[in-house]
């Protein structure tokens, strides 16, 4: 099931009010469907806040549930995020999965919250902008789990996995644009591996890195 979010009405983190659309409560984690190959874990568990470059391909024997709720959360309406967008739906679409989308450009903060308060499995940010805005809830939030796809946090918490490659890596915080910065390196092709990847990621538990996207 698909669905989007036109709006979403700012709420606050003193409210603790659920959104509509989204899910009644929150659940135990899902399991993963299938095991990754060989190269996907690095040999020795990676430090909080590392890199890891998993060998490509080494993902696709993961799968998510049926079922698995997501809330897309995402900002602007640039080229390099229009991908990132597409390739979450149709991995939504390819696994059933259960996708809200959320757009923030009104206040990110706000869209931050309201994806929480509707209690998906993952959320999964796409947009540069919403870097900032994500160091500043996620690390108060260690229930929640983040995916960032074509961006990082410079420290990310626990919580906050993220999928980046040569030509993203915007990091926020004042550290801006990577100097490779480049457009052109957001195919369908590279996002759509980068999402798959990260999703297995975090369903397995190696969380709170950075999977470099070969």
């Amino acid at each position: 099931m698909m669905t989007a979010v036109a709006t979403i009405v700012a709420l606050t983190l003193l409210t603790g009010c659920s959104t509509e659309p989204g899910w009644s409560e929150m659940r135990p984690e899902p399991s993963p469907i299938g095991s990754p190959g060989a190269g996907f874990f690095p040999a020795t568990p990676p430090a909080p806040e590392s890199t890891h470059t998993p060998s490509p391909g080494s993902w696709d024997g993961v799968g998510a549930p049926e079922g698995y709720r997501v809330v897309l959360l995402t900002v602007g309406d640039d080229a390099p995020t229009a991908v990132l967008v597409r390739a979450v739906q149709e991995w939504a679409t390819e696994t059933r999965a259960d996708l809200e989308v959320v757009h923030a450009d009104a206040d990110m903060i706000d869209g931050i919250v309201a994806a929480m308060n509707m209690n998906p499995d993952l959320i999964i940010s796409a947009g540069d902008a919403l870097v900032d805005p994500l160091a500043t809830v996620t690390a108060s939030h260690l229930d929640r789990q983040f995916l960032v796809v074509g961006a990082e946090l410079a420290e990310p918490t626990e919580n906050v996995t993220a999928a980046d490659w040569t030509g993203a890596a915007y990091r926020g915080e004042g550290l801006g644009t990577a100097s490779a910065y480049d457009p052109a390196s957001f195919t369908p092709e590279r996002a759509a591996a980068a999402v798959r990847a990260g999703v297995a990621s975090v369903l397995t538990g190696q969380r709170g890195i950075v999977l470099w996207m070969q």
